[in-house]
């Protein structure tokens, strides 16, 4: 039993280090000043976000299975075929996108107001010192030119539009796609050591994380289970 939780705590251990270096949960090396910021600046108070989408996954990203106030203010939002989707990031948007489904009525957290607004109306800080989600770059909007230059102004970064903004992400989506990809990998083997030893048996099948997750929160599958060890078995229940 002791070896067993001692490989649960070392699987945590590469869990955060896997997330940190790939999915933007980084020290702001290589952007704007390059301070140490906080992790957690992305999140905000569950009563601060909104959740535009519906269903017992609303509270996660449909792309990446992420929480999404954990990531609140870098979130977009947008119909899919005429339903309504949350993402955790530009990133999960634009994967969407690819999809072939048809995107509509996009939307971005306001980081100054914590509200969703059109994407026409935002400017965004590409490249601040605040963290980025599924991406090194981090990418913030703010309902108008003044905030996001005062942002740009104190973090660093480049004042872009959206336009602008989808066109680099575009440009990089492979390399991160690919990156990212490899890091939930890894994230799976330590989330099948996890549900071994901390869940009871699910015969379900799950196409996304979203999926997986809400289920366990549902059936209390999994009890005490949360943030990255949840996320973790979710990226494995969805992979096996």
């Amino acid at each position: 039993m002791k070896r067993v939780m001692l490989i649960v705590a070392l699987a945590l251990g590469m869990i955060a280090t896997a997330q940190a270096q790939g999915m933007g949960m980084h020290k702001g090396m290589g952007q704007g000043h390059g301070k140490m910021m906080p992790k957690n600046y992305r999140m905000v108070p569950m009563d601060k976000a909104q959740i535009l989408q519906t269903g017992p996954a609303k509270m996660f990203c449909p792309k990446c299975g992420m929480t999404l106030p954990m990531f609140y203010r870098t979130n977009h939002a947008a119909k899919v075929d005429g339903k309504m989707e949350q993402f955790c990031s530009i990133h999960c948007l634009v994967e969407e996108m690819k999809s072939g489904k048809k995107v509509t009525d996009v939307q971005v957290v306001d980081n100054s107001t914590l509200k969703f607004i059109p994407v026409e109306k935002a400017w965004y800080v590409v490249g601040s010192s605040k963290p980025g989600t599924m991406s090194k770059v981090s990418k913030y909007a703010f309902g108008t030119k003044e905030a996001a230059e005062k942002f740009a102004k104190e973090y660093g970064g480049k004042v872009e539009r959206y336009a602008d903004v989808l066109k680099i992400v575009e440009a990089n989506f492979d390399k991160e796609a690919a990156m990212i990809a490899k890091k939930q990998a890894m994230m799976a083997k330590k989330g099948e050591m996890i549900y071994k030893e901390k869940c009871q048996p699910i015969e379900e099948k799950f196409v996304t994380a979203a999926e997986a997750k809400a289920y366990i929160k549902t059936h209390n599958s999994c009890p005490g289970l949360k943030g990255k060890p949840l996320q973790a078995v979710a990226l494995y229940l969805k992979s096996r």
